[in-house]
């Protein structure tokens, strides 16, 4: 069979546009090396025309400078052709790159307008409207409930700035008399101090004892009287 219809024929890939680019750089990289060592020679070549007289040896050397220089143009001919063919190429990558990414774009795209049509089902404008006009109804009773509570008893509305000043008068009045007939308002004087004899209502003490004759009657009336006011106990009598 294979001598009738022949053999199938293995056909290689067709090169990529990254594989063709980079071919195509290491080509341009040796020819720009090429172009360099004609610039040196070219350097050498003008540095001996310098040191020459002019004459036949002169005139040799120039024709092998123009040799040298012809070569330099066709090499920086194919060099220019060569970077003209890699921008192509990066052109059309550029291209295909972006193509990629708009395949890409779209592909996203599709699923999520897909996700956004299911989300949608479930979600419908006016179910929100209504949920809005139901929390509005309720935001205001709840209002209406607090100002409710808040209500005040029995406090007149009806006072204004000249019934304040009034009162404000009348106040300053009354704290004016208090301070004119007992010098200090009663609400500022200390309190009294209960008078302790009053209070118990002890009898007074004998009349012979609580007179006697010196030069320190105060004295003797402190001995002739407790603290309390009472007869004082002789010592002779508390040891005995």
């Amino acid at each position: 069979m294979k001598r009738i219809f022949g053999a199938k024929n293995n056909k290689e890939p067709p090169p990529s546009i990254q594989d063709a680019s980079d071919r195509i750089n290491k080509r341009g990289e040796s020819v720009e090396e090429k172009v360099k060592r004609l610039d040196a020679e070219l350097c050498k070549y003008k540095d001996q025309i310098k040191r020459t007289r002019p004459g036949p040896a002169q005139e040799a050397i120039k024709a092998r400078a123009m040799r040298v220089l012809k070569q330099k143009k066709m090499y920086e001919g194919q060099r220019d052709m060569l970077y003209n063919q890699t921008f192509n190429l990066d052109q059309v990558s550029f291209a295909a790159e972006g193509l990629k990414d708009a395949q890409q774009t779209m592909t996203a795209l599709k699923s999520a307008n897909k996700e956004l049509k299911g989300m949608m089902k479930t979600v419908k404008i006016q179910d929100i409207d209504n949920l809005q006009d139901e929390m509005m109804d309720l935001m205001d009773v709840s209002s209406e409930i607090q100002d409710s509570l808040g209500r005040s008893y029995n406090v007149p509305d009806d006072i204004d700035e000249d019934d304040l000043m009034g009162e404000l008068d009348a106040l300053e009045a009354d704290m004016g008399n208090e301070t004119e007939a007992d010098g200090v308002p009663s609400y500022l004087q200390p309190d009294k101090e209960p008078d302790l004899d009053e209070e118990l209502d002890l009898p007074p003490p004998p009349p012979g004892r609580t007179t006697t004759t010196g030069a320190q009657p105060e004295r003797a009336a402190q001995k002739a009287e407790d603290e309390w006011g009472l007869p004082a106990v002789p010592r002779a009598s508390l040891r005995g």
